[in-house]
């Protein structure tokens, strides 16, 4: 496929004669060339590019709205210039640390045709030039060879048909061995921040002499199984489902994979410290190293805090009376219960639907641990979930990455934290909410990261979707039944009169919502038979009716929908979204990527999580590191050329360029799955079709509990119906709780 893709690209090859923008990061690039006598204007990921340089560039062209036609490069290799001129171009622009223009001009001079070849390979001559010592030759020799590394990267990927982005993510992680990294073991591009297929890494290993039936190979295919399956949630795999996939993977015409092959590769994998193997709850299960240690580290100290109770104070009655008083509420009885338990346990679990108190519960366990002189933190595990968290108790809240200060690790190219078990948070409890969002390996690392003694609150609705990580953390936990743990049950009267918390009860229990729209403020069904008609319906409501009706401006809804697919999905309404809320104007400026034009003034998602990337603080010099998946913002700017995006994420602005903006979507519509964690004035939610596996009560219930004030479904009532009858929650493979209930025995 990837072949017949390169045939239908344009080519052409010129002379850099200036470089207008290059982001230094990922090599995003607009130059201007020579070439057959013109010039041209080229746009796309160029590393390590300056004036000067030959280049030859596979693309397409484009017509921007401003600047006339541009060649938008998708394959690039680049070549030293051999004129005496170009030379001169090239090593005056300073790319070779050591060189500035008057000394390029010096060497050009002096050495004419045969300047780059000193510059590699003859420093002693550079040495016997005024100024210039044997030991700056020898570094300026250096910094040669390291560009020539780079140059000679990039011709090799672009050989192989590798995108030229893959070049700067392979140089900042391997440096000036990164050619030779990839070229003793080409698997190592499956690594999941480079982001490359197997199918393309086993393309350019067979290309390069790698057989079918090479270790190096089978041991990456086996690897590769289990780290794509980490994407549906599973924590490990049977080892006969390892095997069956792995060998489909693996099994070429001149190789049948067979379970010898097969055991013998993860017997390496094991010894390397990448594969573990273990018979755990009547399943031989194959973890990938990693998330072995983190789910046996998750067992092991949750049941060593669970093991420990505290001794609450004499007076913890009186207090939680002073505190009622103070609240100006009197609580229930499980309230209460969960607040006295917060006094004498390490770790407790704090667990119901809307309307049954959660929200006084938690406030009154902060109260609590502020009476007993206890430093507290709040966090959740997105930036959305963390700001609802500071509103609901009036104490600031952070994202569990932020809490534990994430980072890109410069050895290891990956994410990590700060604060582990070496550098613990200097904090006395920690309080998380929206506990079902958080998957395995995120609570390893927070668990690892408490001090002795530290308590711990997990709150959560076990009913909603799991976690989009492996593992099904918060479920396992409370069917452990070995977690301390209070549910709350009683729906309050206050919430009796939400149509939207009754409606949510209706779903859970697994009956069909009242959708009559009597006598209900909140909670409506609109019928809408065609999914056209589902998408005319949902712009009216956005774009007329709410806004004029209800007062409720388009900035406070939240589209949401099971699906991407289809006219009612996520890809459909955004485009139809945007063009109703923030249609072009001559004032906007806009980038198209891919399929997908971003404007300013777009409501924006941030997809993936990003420790990277650098943001600052609006109106302040102040800044961070890392932008997170489930951050919502609004695109506030874009350069007049498109090549930076800057977006708004609630007074943190984050730069996109061309590698980053894949890690963007349009945000007017979103996914249920994307919304969770969240909460909105008003939602409305796209109920006309999708796939079986999307059409769950999980869903339907997510949805429903993602409305503050207004709820309204707009499509098929039968949707509603198979929603509500199909319970199915796909398996995910993981031991945790198998494992809680033995440590605790």
């Amino acid at each position: 496929m990837a072949e017949e893709n390169r045939t239908e690209l344009e080519r052409i090859e010129g002379a850099v004669t200036a470089v207008v923008f290059h982001n230094e990061e990922n090599g995003y690039s607009v130059v201007h060339l020579r070439s057959n006598g013109e010039q041209v204007t080229a746009v796309g990921t160029m590393p390590g590019i300056c004036s000067g340089i030959q280049v030859t560039l596979e693309g397409s062209w484009t017509n921007h709205p401003t600047y006339g036609p541009q060649f938008r490069a998708e394959r690039l290799e680049q070549h030293l210039p051999t004129e005496s001129e170009s030379m001169f171009e090239y090593l005056s622009t300073g790319i070779i640390k050591g060189i500035g223009p008057k000394l390029a001009k010096k060497l050009v001079d002096r050495f004419g045709a045969r300047t780059f070849q000193v510059l590699e390979s003859e420093p002693e001559e550079l040495a016997k030039m005024r100024g210039i010592s044997l030991k700056k030759a020898l570094k300026i020799q250096t910094e040669f060879l390291q560009r020539a590394g780079m140059r000679t990267l990039l011709e090799f990927l672009a050989l192989h048909s590798m995108p030229p982005e893959l070049g700067a993510k392979l140089w900042k992680q391997y440096g000036k061995s990164a050619l030779d990294v990839v070229r003793t073991n080409p698997y190592i591009l499956v690594d999941e921040e480079l982001g490359i297929g197997f199918r393309e890494a086993d393309r350019l290993a067979a290309s390069i002499g790698v057989g079918a039936d090479d270790p190096q190979r089978i041991e990456a295919g086996v690897y590769y199984v289990l780290t794509h399956n980490l994407d549906l949630g599973h924590v490990f795999l049977p080892r006969e489902k390892l095997m069956k996939a792995a060998a489909q993977l693996l099994s070429a015409p001149e190789l049948e994979v067979d379970e010898p092959i097969l055991t013998r590769a993860m017997e390496s994998l094991e010894l390397q410290g990448l594969l573990q193997q273990e018979d755990i709850a009547g399943v031989h299960a194959v973890y990938r190293g990693d998330l072995y240690d983190a789910e046996t580290a998750v067992a092991q100290r949750l049941a060593e805090m669970c093991r420990r109770e505290l001794l609450p104070p004499k007076d913890v009655g009186a207090i939680i009376d002073r505190i009622q008083a103070e609240q100006g509420i009197t609580y229930a009885r499980q309230q209460r219960e969960a607040v006295e338990l917060a006094a004498r346990v390490q770790v407790m679990l704090l667990t119901g639907g809307p309307g049954t108190g959660k929200t006084t519960s938690l406030r009154g366990i902060l109260a609590l641990f502020d009476a007993l002189g206890l430093d507290t933190a709040l966090a959740a595990p997105t930036g959305r979930a963390a700001k609802r968290l500071s509103e609901l108790c009036g104490t600031e809240a952070t994202t569990i990455h932020r809490l534990l200060e994430a980072g890109y690790d410069n050895e290891s190219g990956k994410l990590a934290f700060q604060r582990d078990e070496d550098e613990p948070l200097e904090v006395d409890a920690v309080i998380v909410d929206e506990v079902s969002m958080v998957d395995l390996p995120l609570m390893a690392a927070l668990l690892s990261a408490l001090k002795n003694g530290c308590r711990l609150v997990l709150v959560g609705d076990p009913d909603q979707l799991p976690s989009v990580g492996p593992g099904q953390l918060f479920d396992h936990l409370i069917r452990s039944e070995v977690v301390p743990t209070v549910r709350l049950t009683e729906i309050f009267r206050q919430a009796q009169q939400s149509a939207i918390v009754m409606n949510a009860h209706l779903v859970n229990r697994g009956r069909v919502p009242l959708m009559t729209n009597r006598s209900s403020s909140d909670f409506f069904f609109l019928r809408r038979s065609d999914a056209q008609s589902v998408v005319d319906t949902i712009l009216d409501l956005c774009q007329r009716r709410l806004p004029t009706a209800m007062g409720i401006p388009p900035e406070q809804i939240q589209v949401l929908s099971p699906t991407r697919k289809y006219l009612t999905g996520t890809g459909n309404l955004n485009q139809c979204l945007q063009e109703a809320l923030n249609p072009p104007a001559p004032h906007k400026h806009q980038r198209k990527f891919g399929s997908v034009t971003f404007r300013e003034g777009d409501r924006v998602m941030q997809v993936r999580n990003n420790y990277d990337v650098m943001w600052k603080s609006e109106g302040s010099t102040k800044g961070g590191m890392g932008v997170f998946n489930g951050d919502i913002g609004v695109i506030s700017s874009i350069t007049e050329r498109g090549e930076v995006v800057t977006v708004n994420f609630e007074g943190r602005l984050v730069e996109y360029t061309t590698e980053t903006l894949p890690e963007l979507e349009l945000a007017y519509a979103m996914t249920v799955h994307k919304s969770q964690g969240s909460e909105y004035r008003a939602v409305i939610l796209a109920v006309h079709g999708g796939a079986p596996m999307l059409l769950t009560r999980g869903v339907l219930y997510t949805a429903v509990t993602r409305a503050k004030d207004l709820l309204i479904l707009v499509g098929r009532e039968e949707i509603v119906y198979k929603m509500v009858e199909n319970d199915r929650q796909a398996r995910r493979y993981s031991a945790l709780r198998s494992r809680l209930i033995d440590q605790c025995r």
